[in-house]
């Protein structure tokens, strides 16, 4: 009997063998006819024998009744081409155009190296073995066109006996597209995985792992067609259980997985609000067990094979889509959900679960177009989606609160704007401990290190970011939301930065590892707003003093936290804004980087290297107020180090600048101040200026300096600040050129001026004054014996008493608002647009 048996199983291993080999080499003939089209000679099987004088022939065979249905000798002259990896095409005699189309590309493969070799061609790199003539390609590509070029699928008998061949015909379809889309029409209108399912059961009762081994592989193969109609199947309610006991018997495994047995009894649905839907309960059920399919069982593609299920992943997409429209349009479940979830008796379990569902029921919503998660969320919100959260925040278990920070996370990632419209208009019937924004803030200043801190922090800076906010004609969503944030969140997300610095436990406070993250992570969302924000968060820096407190932590005790401060810092450098400048000079803030940096020594480490490209950026991009700062207060320290020419390049640069500034004075000094040298006759407007608010916020001290300063001679009273002020200057004073206003002659000489002046001054040119009075007319004024109509001493232009060049006038007042003669750089700027609009008032008002 042991014999016996040996013997079978060697004779069932042969004749699996032949059916392979007969699968491999199963070909259809075609021949092209007179009407050029091509004709199915019939199904065999080809083989390549040794005729008479050793030429090398293919034959074919018919499977049926085995008459011969081809006979050509391979010739050294023909041509022959393969394409679409099963066909092979060749000229007979000038005469006949052949065709062989194979089942299998390995059957293919095979013929095809022979003819190669008789060639002498190397059959992995060729496809055409003898250049072609334009005729014989014509055909080539005539018999791409026709439908019934690839060989149909024939599948076998769904039987137990034909295993081993079902596997090789469906493996073997999976190499030509064509093929597969043959293979998934085939097995559906045959109803053939029912039938292999049968089988399954059959095997697994007689416990046949060969055979159990040989389904695997099948359906594995199945899977592979990627095909939604085979996956429709497959996934039905009476299959997918089945087709989980399949995939259990993976050859590579020692033991069956056990899926099935996972599902039924480990896999627990938690239904919290009942579903009415019969339908959309399936759904569910179906989702959860193809993703399961798709996460634990399918194999992982590698980089080269990623949409190798992507019709299955679409599968589960679309799943999803389904469950989240059936769920919005259930206005009952929606109501139960956020009632229960509101409901202060309710125990922390089942709170947690409703509230996964909730989660759950976002996460789905991904699968959403961008204008159907923009409707899903206002439906959300509707049903008081935001105080639902305000109030699971609120809760003191971390579990619950940090499921409602992902999905708040949600809401503002995918609309910003619906969670800041909430948040700014509870301000107006909430204390301020109770806003969303505090409770939100409270729970990462509460809780350093949790979970849910990096979520919180992502979605503060969402919701803080410019460029995500609207702008229409009815109102500015950045001011509003900003002027909010600053007023009644931005000093409690600060307050680590206190507790870090200030205090006889700060340094036992900085000394947790979470709490350093924390000030951490507080000090990037700070760099963002500099980046970001203007006024505002210029306007909490310098009135919190935040700039001090973060650079104490340059200090050696809190050297975990050094590289993060001197971030924040080179930020503020980065934007070369002078207001900020002219406040470091002021306190002397960049002391604490030096001294840091000489504390550290010649250590190669970040920090040193740091501090390096902050001053060469200051360096490069030629910061004049702070190169003459830290050249005059803190260079000598600097020089010590010899390995970097860093700062002995800022200091030479330094005495490069006071030597121009020298010789500009020397050369003023000996031929006289050229005459209008200070007056800008065009402005520029810099990208970082401020708005017309913030302008006025910062220079109300200049403007109340401006109220106080006289007028013109018989001019009429300017009103500056909702002031009138009087514009009769003191007598007697002389005029400054330098400091004359570009304003055209007409436009300052008043009537009663024009009237009393001589037939001299009637012929000024109506010309701007920079011209009237340029170089070559003062030449002529200082060589001329006879004093010239246009300046002399009873002239209303050059009178001691004009308004025009009144030195208390406020046209050429130096503290005036038209001028402004602080910045004595070369760069001509352009003033902002409020400052241009108090010129052309003023202007107005002198005419006037």
């Amino acid at each position: 009997t042991l014999l016996y048996t040996i013997k079978f199983e060697e004779d069932d291993d042969l004749r699996g063998g032949m059916l392979m080999a007969e699968n491999r080499r199963r070909v259809k003939v075609y021949v092209l006819n007179e009407e050029r089209q091509w004709d199915d000679k019939g199904t065999g099987h080809v083989s390549c024998t040794l005729l008479e004088e050793s030429v090398l022939t293919l034959i074919v065979q018919a499977e049926d009744d085995g008459s011969l249905l081809l006979e050509s000798k391979v010739q050294t002259e023909t041509a022959y081409h393969k394409q679409c990896e099963t066909l092979i095409v060749w000229s007979e005699n000038d005469t006949t155009e052949l065709a062989l189309s194979f089942q299998e590309r390995a059957g293919c493969d095979e013929i095809w190296a022979k003819i190669c070799q008789v060639q002498g061609k190397d059959p992995q790199t060729t496809t055409i073995t003898q250049e072609m003539d334009s005729e014989e390609n014509e055909e080539e590509e005539r018999f791409e066109d026709i439908p019934d070029a690839a060989m149909p699928i024939d599948l076998p008998p769904c039987e137990l006996s034909r295993l081993f061949e079902i596997r090789e015909v469906i493996e073997g379809a999976l190499n030509s597209p064509i093929r597969r889309e043959r293979l998934a029409v085939a097995l559906q209108s045959e109803n053939y995985i029912p039938q292999l399912i049968e089988i399954f059961h059959v095997c697994e009762d007689l416990d046949n792992i060969e055979d159990l081994h040989m389904l695997f592989d099948t359906f594995k193969s199945i899977f592979m067609l990627n095909k939604n109609a085979i996956f429709e199947i497959m996934f039905t309610e009476e299959l997918i259980f089945e087709v989980l006991g399949v995939l259990e018997y993976d050859p590579a495994l020692t033991e069956p997985a056990g899926h099935r047995q996972f599902i039924r009894d480990r896999a627990q649905f938690k239904e919290c609000i009942p579903f009415t839907n019969p339908t959309l309960l399936d759904k569910i059920h179906q989702t959860y067990r193809v993703q399961y399919i798709q996460d634990i069982v399918s194999p992982t593609p590698s980089v080269f094979e990623d949409n190798m299920l992507s019709t299955l992943s679409s599968f589960i997409f679309l799943n999803k889509a389904d469950i989240v429209s059936m769920l919005q349009e259930d206005e009952i479940f929606l109501t139960k959900l956020f009632q229960q979830l509101q409901d202060e008796n309710l125990d922390i379990a089942r709170r947690v679960d409703l509230a996964c569902l909730l989660r759950e029921f976002c996460n789905f919503s991904h699968t959403l177009q961008v204008q159907g998660r923009t409707s899903f969320l206002r439906s959300l919100a509707n049903k008081r989606l935001f105080p639902t959260l305000e109030f699971l925040l609120a809760i003191d278990v971390e579990e619950i609160w940090s499921v409602a920070a992902d999905i708040l996370s949600f809401a503002t990632d995918n609309n910003p704007s619906l969670v800041r419209d909430f948040m700014v208009q509870e301000a107006t019937s909430h204390d301020e401990d109770a806003l969303l924004i505090n409770i939100v803030i409270e729970r990462v200043v509460k809780y350093p290190g949790c979970n849910a801190e990096g979520t919180l922090f992502g979605l503060l800076r969402t919701l803080i970011d410019p460029e995500n906010m609207l702008r229409s004609l009815n109102r500015l969503e950045k001011s509003e939301f900003l002027q909010f944030f600053y007023k009644f969140a931005m000093h409690r997300l600060t307050e680590p930065i206190v507790l870090a610095t200030h205090g006889t436990d700060c340094l036992k406070y900085v000394s947790r590892t979470e709490n350093s993250s924390l000030v951490a992570s507080v000090l990037d969302v700070l760099s963002f707003a500099v980046e970001n924000h203007t006024y505002h968060v210029k306007n909490f820096i310098l009135s919190k003093e935040i700039l001090q407190k973060v650079l104490l932590m340059m200090n050696p005790r809190y050297s975990f936290l050094a590289l993060n401060a001197l971030k924040f810092f080179r930020k503020i450098i980065g934007l070369k804004d002078e207001f900020y400048n002219r406040y470091i000079i002021k306190f002397d803030l960049i002391s604490y980087v030096v001294d840091a940096f000489v504390k550290n020594g010649l250590k190669h480490n970040m920090l040193n290297s740091a501090v390096l490209e902050l001053f060469e950026f200051i360096k490069s991009e030629d910061i004049k107020s702070l190169i003459k700062y830290v050249s005059e207060k803190h260079i000598d320290p600097l020089l010590g180090v010899e390995q970097c020419a860093t700062f002995k390049a800022l200091k030479t640069k330094y005495e490069q600048q006071i030597e121009r500034e020298a010789t500009k004075k020397t050369s003023e000094g000996m031929n006289g101040p050229a005459p209008f040298d200070n007056i800008r006759t065009r402005f520029r407007r810099d990208a970082r200026d401020l708005d017309e608010n913030e302008e006025n916020y910062f220079n109300e001290e200049d403007a109340s300096e401006v109220s106080k300063q006289p007028g013109g001679y018989n001019a009429s009273p300017l009103v500056v600040q909702n002031k009138v002020i009087d514009t009769k200057p003191p007598p007697n004073k002389v005029i400054n050129s330098e400091k004359l206003v570009t304003t055209p002659l007409e436009t300052v000489i008043s009537p009663s001026e024009k009237v009393a002046s001589t037939e001299t001054t009637k012929s000024i040119p109506t010309t701007p004054l920079e011209k009237v009075m340029s170089t070559p007319h003062l030449d002529k004024i200082s060589s001329s014996p006879t004093p010239s109509p246009l300046v002399s001493a009873s002239s209303p232009l050059v009178s001691a008493s004009s308004p025009l060049v009144s030195a208390s006038s406020p046209l050429v007042s130096a503290s005036s608002p038209l001028v402004d003669y602080e910045d004595d750089s070369d760069e001509e700027e352009e003033l902002p647009l409020n400052k241009r609009q108090k010129v052309s008032s003023t202007v107005t008002a002198e005419v006037t």
